[in-house]
């Protein structure tokens, strides 16, 4: 059955390893922008994002064919690596091994 519609709406939250306020103000908007564009890559919604030193919430409505857990790693994981790539963070950057997703 194909499903057309995109109101899958889901307030997510990513935390930085062991709650390691590693998300410099200087970079929070880089951060915010650079995960703003893998949400819209997929094919979903960004409506809001905010990114704290130790977590970054969003709430997304997300296409019905990816589901959450998939959306959110391929965001944990392309966001450390810019993190990495372009020395955003002054310390070894890494998010949790969970997520959550509401």
């Amino acid at each position: 059955m194909k499903v057309e519609y995109y109101n899958l709406y889901s307030h997510c939250i990513l935390i930085t390893q062991n709650r390691v306020p590693l998300i410099a103000e200087y970079s929070r908007e880089r951060l915010e922008k650079y995960i703003t564009g893998i949400v819209n890559n997929s094919n979903s919604k960004l409506y809001s994002i905010y990114a704290n030193p130790e977590h970054v919430h969003f709430l997304i409505s997300r296409s019905p064919r990816i589901s959450e857990e998939i959306l959110l790693t391929v965001i944990a994981d392309s966001s450390a690596k810019f993190i990495h790539d372009n020395k955003l963070s002054n310390e070894r950057f890494a998010w949790q091994q969970s997520a959550s997703a509401f």
